[in-house]
């Protein structure tokens, strides 16, 4: 089984990368990718998405703001991944609705196997 993601982040370098290896894993499929804040909510809403891959620093609307935004009804499993390191800061989007936030730079497999726990559960 693999589950299906969307993979958002301005970055399109790492967006790439993260595509690459998600795919490469063999537990996921990438649906959709995502530059900014309001593509992420547009490819959230045009897939079947069982994960969003959400960073917070994105132009035109921000990871915050996509959170707020996606309905809690029929979003997927959201996992954040930032580059800010303030405990606060993930705290306020675990709230949000996010299932996790990790820090940029985090251990690729470490990043693949804690989007696989929070597909799975």
């Amino acid at each position: 089984m693999s589950w299906r993601l969307v993979v958002a982040d301005d970055d399109a370098t790492l967006r790439r990368l993260l595509c690459l290896l998600l795919e490469r894993d063999g537990r996921f499929e990438v649906a959709a990718e995502a530059g900014d804040g309001q593509q992420a909510l547009d490819q959230v809403a045009a897939t079947d998405a069982d994960l969003l891959l959400l960073d917070l620093a994105m132009p035109h609307m921000d990871g915050l703001e996509v959170l707020t935004r996606l309905d809690r009804q029929a979003r997927p499993r959201v996992v954040v991944l930032t580059g800010f390191a303030e405990e606060r800061l993930c705290q306020q989007v675990l709230d949000l609705g996010a299932h996790a936030c990790l820090q940029k730079g985090s251990d690729f497999a470490a990043l693949l196997d804690r989007l696989a726990e929070v597909a799975a559960a």
